[in-house]
Parts: C-alpha cells; structure tokens; sequence
C-alpha cells in the first residue's frame, strides 16, 4: 500500500481491512512516500494503526505483486498490477497542477502510467469512467467499476444513529449540527473560519450540538495546534472537533444536518439523506457533470447574517431523505456491492481465487470521541403564562462565543452562570449563578456548599448544587444572596415523557429562579413550566426550605 497522504491511507485503511481479512496467502506492507506537501501526520497514523512500513523508495526492493493506493501519485515501479483508488467521492475536484500554473483532475493519474498497460483506476460510477476518458484517452480500458465502500459501510449504519449520537455525547433529544471542510481558501473553513463559533452562539445549548468534520489536509497544512488556536473559542463553546481518521464517519451518520462545501464528505452527507446547506460552495474547482456540481445546484445556501437556528430547523423540516436522491444516484452504483466488487478487483490482480465466505458488510463502531465540556453560558429567560401556568422559556448559548451572539430585548432576564470548575476565573467572579458540578451527598453538605460559594465569590447573586445522585426526579437547591433557599423538583411537562430522562440540570433550576427573581415574581413557591428551546418543556416545584443560609 502506497501511503502518501493523511486523506489516502484514511481511505485504504477504512476500506482494505474487509478486503483481506483472514487470508494468510496475502501479506500487507505500507510504503511510505514523504515527498507530498500534505505528509505530515501520515508516520503517526501509520503507527497509531500497527501497520509495517517501509520507505517508499525500497519498494522494488519487496518485489510486490500489487500496488494499492489511494493517491494519484504511484511510482511506476517494481512491474506489478497498479490498482488506485479516489481517496474521496470520484474526480469532481480541480486542484492545483503540481508545476506551473493551471489545474488538473484530482485522483487521476498521470497518462504515461496508464499507458503501461499495469494501472487501473477504481471508479464508483459509470459517468466517472466516461468523464475520465473523455479527459484522459489513455485511460480507456483502464478502469474498473467499483462503487464506493465508505459510502456503503455509512448507509449501513444508519439504523445506528441514535447510538452513535450518544456515542458522541449528544443528549436525547437534541440535534446534531456537522459541519464539512474540504480544503482551500474556497471551503467552509477557508471562507468562513468563524462559522462554528457563530453556530455555538446562535444554536441554543439544550438543543443543539456541532460537530467539525476537516479535510486531512487542513491538518497537513496548518498543524493540529494552528488550528485548535484558529477554533479555540468554539472549542470552549463545546465544538466536537472531529479527528481525520474513523471517527468522521460515526459523526456523520449520526447528524441531523449538515452545513457543507463541495467536498466529499458533504456529498456523503446529502447522499444519506441528511437535510443539507452549503455554507461555501467553490464552484470553480468542481468538475463539470459531476455529482457534486448537481449538489451544488438543488443544495440550498446558508445565509451567514440571517437566523441561523431557523435555517437549521427549516431545512430539517423540509428536506426529506429522498431530497438528494439525485446526487446518490449520480455518484454511487450499486450502493452495498463496493466491497464485494473490490475484493474480486484485488483477487483478480493478484491472480488468487477468491474465498468462498462473501466479505462483512461490518456497521461502524460507537466512537468515544467527545466535545470539552461546557462550563459557562449566557443565559437568557423570560416568563410568561402558559396554559394557565407561569412558564419560564430559557435558552443557554456558551459563554466562550457571547461575541457572536445578538443583543436581547428588554423582554427577556439576561444572566452568566458558571459551573464551579469553570477555568476562567474572570467569568466566575462575573457570574451571577454559580452551579456546582457534582451533587451534595445531603442538604446539609448543600447548605455548606452554597454558602461557601457566596462568601467566596461576592458577585454571585444565587448558587445551586444538585442533591443526592442524579435521575428522575431531578432535585436541586439554590440558595439566594438574600438568604432563601428554594429546592427545584424536576419532572416531565404535564406527565408527559421526558426529553432527558434526568429532567433538567441544575443550571436550568438556577435559570428558573433567577429569571422568577429577577422579574419580581411574589412567591417562589408552587409549580412553574420550563421550556428549553427548541420544544423541550419540564415542569419544575418550588418550595422554600426552612431556615437561612448564611449570606457570607
């Protein structure tokens, strides 16, 4: 296996394992080629995955009997069958010609290696072997009709979904928002690298969670370091930043949108019927008649200064899971058969029988990948009368990405809150309610708590711990500066089921009663709704413990 590039070896070794697995006639070695520009990390994941390598320039020296590879860039060496494979959806992207201006196709290789009558090129469509001889004559006869395992191996998993969310630490009922960057000043990122904090900003907490899915070659360019520096804010704001290799995958599967560019993995995204937007679309390095170029005309635009969370839910709504069916079809033959049909191609090349067993059609693990936990937000509340019932409507945004959010009106009861462990200690001496992590073990060791925390932050003006172990119901105390102490009993709305079988936090109590407080409310006593955007309602019982705390 040729390995030259973080984005190729992610491509063989997702798709080879199911390939070759248990056949001792077949002994794999990765030869590593460090001459691209976008090499860097490919010795790591080579290491990460135990495989054996060898330098690229000793590959004659192997005497191979094929060569596999998923970058167009093959040594025309050691005079064995050459198989490649595109490392992502066909050959729908220009990119930069290696020398002197102009572009070429991505994933093609040279004319001259297709002439030597020994490579062949894995297409997942019969449009891309027609496109790519009309541009390349020499690669009529060349080509072998594959489909496309990683699409496969998504649309398998699926029924997952759910499992795979939670996998990624997403709470029941809320959405997951999966962002898509190819690489280059044209992509998501390229174009608009603040998008992510603005969609933390915007999206309300309770109900939403972003993922980032970035081309490997972003991470080839600029470095793991530049870029966790360029996303910081939204890294705070709790952005799932997804890593290159495996773990992409369960993301997209589980996502309920997708904000994409014309790259592969947004192509993979609507091909699954996942309600999809182009954030940035560069359609000067589309091919074409290709399917991403057809994405590009039915996909709708996301519009950067408009309501970003209605765009969201609006296309969610809308775009069911035949919206894209087009584009799937355009760009995926056979979809279930990729692997079968490249394991024939390899056998057939090494000139080996096949096993009689058919290959797994394997769905993709739950992945323990995880988003930093959020500790501060912006909270905002307002209330009003519901059903007969004073209602509290509370959205919470991270308080890492508050620059992007816009101004509330005089309507609604604006506070920070921060969990204890907060690092930033300019907002924990800023915030109005401060929220303990882990529960008190009794209303004692609240009581203390509480009052601790008062003295020790002089700002706060309320502070709330959980009580006992966390479920249903949820119990909470919060303690005023004015010395009430109010317990919160958390239940589902009307008796209805749950969005989260917890019931609300203790931050979500907090924000009830500090938004009661604050909008004069005579008794903090009785029973009150709360509503967490999108359409997520609790309904909460106040009473007044007996007895003060102390006001530090």
């Amino acid at each position: 296996m040729l390995s030259r590039t973080v984005t190729s070896v992610v491509r063989v070794l997702e798709t080879l394992p199911a390939v070759v697995r248990g056949d001792p006639r077949i002994g794999v070695v990765f030869a590593h080629d460090p001459a691209s520009a976008f090499q860097d990390g490919v010795s790591r994941l080579l290491e990460e995955n135990d495989c054996r390598v060898l330098p690229a320039a000793r590959l004659a020296e192997v005497r191979p009997d094929l060569i596999l590879s998923a970058s167009e860039n093959v040594p025309d060496a050691g005079g064995c069958p050459v198989l490649v494979l595109p490392h992502g959806v066909g050959f729908q992207k220009f990119v930069p010609a290696p020398a002197g201006p102009g572009v070429r196709v991505s994933g093609v290789v040279q004319d001259r290696l297709l002439e030597n009558g020994r490579t062949w090129l894995a297409v997942s469509h019969p449009d891309q072997r027609a496109q790519v001889e009309e541009a390349h004559p020499a690669a009529k006869g060349r080509t072998l009709l594959i489909g496309d395992p990683c699409f496969d191996e998504l649309r398998t998993s699926l029924p997952r979904a759910a499992d795979l969310r939670r996998g990624l630490g997403v709470p029941d009922g809320a959405r997951l928002v999966v962002l898509s960057s190819t690489w280059g000043p044209a992509s998501l990122l390229g174009s608009d690298p603040r998008l992510a904090g603005r969609l933390l900003a915007r999206l309300p907490y309770d109900g939403y969670r972003v993922a980032a899915i970035l081309h490997p070659n972003i991470w080839a360019a600029h470095g793991a370091w530049q870029i966790r520096a360029l996303l910081a804010p939204a890294l705070d704001a709790g952005l799932l930043l997804m890593p290159t290799a495996h773990a992409w995958r369960s993301a997209l599967v589980a996502a309920d949108a997708v904000v994409g560019d014309h790259g592969s993995v947004t192509l993979y995204g609507a091909a699954l019927g996942k309600p999809t937007l182009l954030g940035a679309f560069g359609a000067g390095e589309v091919v074409p008649g290709t399917a991403v170029e057809r994405l590009g005309r039915i996909a709708p635009r996301l519009v950067a200064g408009a309501d970003l969370a209605g765009q969201i839910e609006r296309a969610v709504r809308e775009q069911g899971p035949d919206r894209y069916a087009s584009v799937r079809r355009a760009a995926f033959d056979r979809p279930g058969d990729a692997v079968a049909r490249l394991r024939t191609a390899i056998y057939g090349l090494l000139d080996l029988d096949e096993p009689d067993a058919p290959p797994p059609r394997p769905a993709l693990p739950v992945t323990g990948a995880r988003a930093t936990e959020v500790s501060s937000w912006l909270v905002t509340g307002s209330l009003a009368t519901r059903d007969g019932r004073p209602t509290v409507t509370v959205e919470r945004h991270p308080a890492a990405v508050v620059g992007e959010l816009a101004a509330t009106d005089d309507r609604h009861v604006v506070h920070l809150a921060c969990l204890e462990t907060e690092p930033d200690q300019r907002l924990v001496e800023s915030s109005s309610v401060i929220v303990g992590r882990d529960p008190a073990a009794d209303e004692a060791g609240a009581r203390a708590w509480i009052a601790g925390t008062l003295a020790r932050l002089p700002g706060a003006r309320a502070a709330a711990v959980p009580l006992g172990t966390p479920g249903p119901p949820s119990r909470h105390l919060v303690g005023l500066r004015d010395g009430r102490l109010v317990e919160a009993d958390g239940g589902p709305a009307d008796g209805g089921p749950d969005d989260h079988a917890d019931g609300p936090d203790a931050g979500l109590a907090a924000a009830l009663v500090y938004t009661l407080l604050r909008a004069g409310t005579p008794s903090l006593a009785g029973e009150f709704g709360l509503r967490v955007a999108p359409g997520r309602a609790h309904r909460l019982r106040l009473r007044a413990h007996a007895g003060d705390a102390p006001q530090g």
